[in-house]
């Protein structure tokens, strides 16, 4: 039988979050358990440092900038209402596993737009439960003192939170307290729904998005105020379905996967360890995040990977592993991770994987690019990252990763002909995908989808019985 996959994508995890990555202050068993089995991995990456064009690259195996979703009429994220949302003529990850036979689904966070042309059954995915863009787009306590006019336009801005069930909104602003366990509760029916039959989940949880918000147990019991309640009770969400999937005797044949969409805000107790930077910047910490692969049929010795993977490598990973071809009418930039996987495994084993039908040869990646919306930043080839600007700064940085994950010692002057390599790769990407900040359209893109006439989901209604009509945070991330 062909594995169960179940993707989790946290939202805000930094690098040094979790126990497996050094986590002193969060506790995290059963992801740490999963780890201690499967692979870890030290230099993986999302392909951008904000939320919407990282999902959207982990659900097509290409770079934001590759499928017009690396900025949104001058917005670094889609916000409610957008008349922009993930082009329906891509591929997604779950349009590739319904064709292969597999039941999909999708919990917690969307944010690739909220139009119903945009939705996730657009788009391969049987079921969605979940928030369509982050948890702090709702409407939230109010500063002091805001006049009629502001008050107006923070209610058109930033609408009732709506919670979807497939395609219908069946709750406005929601206890977000609570998610968690309807989120765990959608999780655990679709598990066993599907007990006899293959099935991809993507779980991705609301936290660690600002404003932090978890179970009063988890709150209770952290270490680590609110933020550690929140990677706590993600980790407990983890250990329902794997106590789930060993129940129904479907634990070793189900493909776990834990990351994130970008590093942390490296602020209320997030952290990306020894990382530079944070969400939102091209420097480590903003888009080196955590990633577990865990498969206890197949891959059966623990082991740290150091080569350079991203999420973006999901998609052709996925379709290795279960027999699909893809599609040669588009480009795709990720690359299938099962060579580097294998390589981490004794020889016994590789034998193993091979006799399943897996493909163990092929590419490995040995480059990673850093846009910030639609300019490119900084390159990494290899052990070396280049940085050429920040924001509207032009720099000139040179790091040597292994050797200074930090990026604390700048080279640049001493390896020149190190700098030129990085150059020429640069450019390269550049033709290809375009970088506004030096006015290069790339030659290989593709646009986004996008309506004419945009609604929002929801619209405040003074006279809607609400449960929280103010969430009495005022955080965003």
């Amino acid at each position: 039988m062909k594995p169960n996959i179940i993707l989790v994508n946290f939202d805000d995890l930094g690098y040094g979050d979790l126990g497996c990555y050094g986590s002193k202050v969060n506790r995290t068993p059963f992801i740490d358990k999963l780890a201690s089995e499967g692979i870890i991995f030290t230099d993986f990456y999302a392909a951008s440092p904000v939320c919407s064009p990282s999902r959207a690259a982990l659900m097509t195996g290409c770079y934001p900038k590759r499928i017009g979703f690396s900025s949104f009429d001058g917005k670094s994220v889609l916000f409610p209402g957008a008349a922009i949302g993930l082009n329906p003529e891509e591929t997604t990850i779950a349009q590739l596993l319904k064709n292969a036979g597999y039941s999909t689904m999708i919990i917690g966070k969307w944010h690739c737009g909220d139009q119903p042309e945009f939705l996730p059954l657009n788009y391969g995915f049987d079921h969605y439960y979940g928030l369509p863009y982050s948890n702090d787009m709702g409407r939230q306590k109010r500063k002091e003192n805001m006049s009629e006019e502001e008050l107006a336009q923070y209610d058109k801005i930033y609408p009732p939170l709506p919670l979807i069930s497939d395609n219908d909104v069946i709750q406005e602003q929601p206890d977000q307290r609570g998610l968690i366990e309807r989120y765990v509760e959608q999780a655990v029916k679709f598990i066993r729904n599907n007990a006899k039959n293959p099935f991809f989940l993507y779980f991705a949880p609301m936290q660690v998005h600002l404003p932090l918000y978890a179970p009063e147990r988890f709150v209770r019991e952290s270490i680590n105020g609110d933020f550690g309640a929140c990677v706590e009770c993600v980790d407990w969400a983890i250990g329902v379905m794997i106590n789930e999937l060993k129940k129904l005797g479907n634990y070793e044949n189900t493909i776990i996967i834990i990351t994130s969409d970008n590093g942390s805000l490296a602020a209320n107790g997030a952290s990306n360890g020894k990382l530079r930077g944070r969400k939102a910047t091209t420097w480590e910490g903003g888009m080196r995040v955590p990633c577990i692969f865990h498969w206890k049929q197949l891959i059966k010795k623990y082991a740290v990977c150091s080569e350079i993977a991203c999420n973006i490598d999901f998609l052709p990973t996925f379709a290795n592993i279960v027999g699909i071809e893809l599609q040669q009418d588009r480009i795709i930039d990720g690359i299938d991770l099962m060579p580097v996987i294998v390589n981490t495994q004794p020889d016994e084993i590789k034998l193993e994987i091979q006799r399943a039908g897996i493909s163990i040869n092929g590419p490995k990646r040995d480059s990673i690019l850093y846009y910030s919306r639609d300019n490119l930043e900084a390159v990494r080839v290899g052990e070396w990252k280049l940085h050429f600007r920040k924001g509207n700064q032009e720099i000139k940085e040179l790091y040597n990763l292994k050797e200074d994950i930090g990026e604390t010692n700048n080279v640049y002057n001493n390896y020149p002909e190190i700098v030129h390599k990085l150059n020429l790769f640069a450019q390269k990407c550049r033709e290809d995908l375009g970088d506004s900040a030096v006015n290069i359209v790339g030659k290989n893109t593709r646009l986004p989808g996008r309506v004419k006439n945009p609604k929002m989901l929801t619209e405040y209604d003074p006279d809607h019985p609400y449960i929280i009509a103010l969430y009495d945070k005022m955080e965003v991330g």
